[in-house]
């Protein structure tokens, strides 16, 4: 075997590995959800963590390349930390089971701008474009950008390299009714019942064992580019 392909195949081992090490010490502390399992294990956590960081620089990297917004964000202002916060949850497992990093400009996971999901976890691995949880000034404005520019939307969302990843937009937390406001014959008025304009895509076993996983990952993003490009105009306006 030439060197090069020493090295590639190394590569490839060393990042299938590293999600592979991330995906199992998850599962066992879904398994073992309590303090004295995840400080006996502490170490295993530093190691997945700074493993995850990793996967995250690669990812951001990879964004930056069609999204110019992404080229000066900090990873460590985009991961999430592991800990609950269990002070008004019925569920008081201290911690998460799965990573997730949110790139986004200002602020990175506390940025109301569109941006770049990527989860990790043993029950299924997805990445996420768009406005998460907007605060309630941004979403009524994100709302009423649906309602004027529809037009634009739609040829987002049925343009075919978007349509073929990303289906339908997030629904959890979705109103039963119509906001006051808008005409009940509006012909897209679901879409203003929604609480996060974010569409998802469940990663396939497959690409999670490809050494070119970020770029794999950052590339079906990029099909939902337009979309943040969309939402940001109504952030940016919002703003002055």
């Amino acid at each position: 075997m030439s060197e090069f392909c020493l090295i590639f195949v190394t590569r490839i081992e060393n990042y299938c590995m590293k999600i592979d090490n991330i995906l199992r010490y998850l599962t066992e502390l879904k398994d073992n959800n309590n303090r004295e399992w995840f400080t006996l294990n502490k170490n295993w956590y530093d190691q997945v963590r700074a493993e995850f960081e990793t996967i995250s620089k690669d990812f951001i990297v990879e964004v930056s390349k069609f999204d110019e917004e992404i080229k000066y964000v900090d990873v460590k202002d985009c991961i999430f930390r592991i800990y609950r916060d269990i002070r008004f949850s019925h569920d008081k497992t201290p911690y998460k089971s799965h990573f997730g990093v949110f790139v986004a400009a200002e602020g990175g996971r506390k940025s109301q701008r569109g941006g770049y999901y990527l989860h990790l976890d043993p029950t299924g691995c997805f990445v996420a474009v768009g406005v998460w949880c907007p605060e309630p000034n941004l979403l009524k404005a994100l709302r009423q950008s649906v309602f004027d520019n529809i037009e634009e939307l739609n040829e987002i969302r049925n343009d075919e390299n978007f349509s073929k990843y990303f289906n339908s937009f997030y629904e959890e937390d979705k109103l039963k009714t119509l906001p006051k406001g808008f005409p009940k014959e509006f012909k897209e008025a679901e879409l203003l019942k929604l609480k996060h304009y974010l569409v998802e895509y469940t990663l396939p076993t497959e690409i999670t064992e490809k050494e070119d996983f970020a770029q794999q990952v950052a590339g079906i993003a990029k099909n939902a580019y337009p979309l943040n490009r969309f939402l940001n105009y109504t952030v940016d306006e919002l703003k002055g």
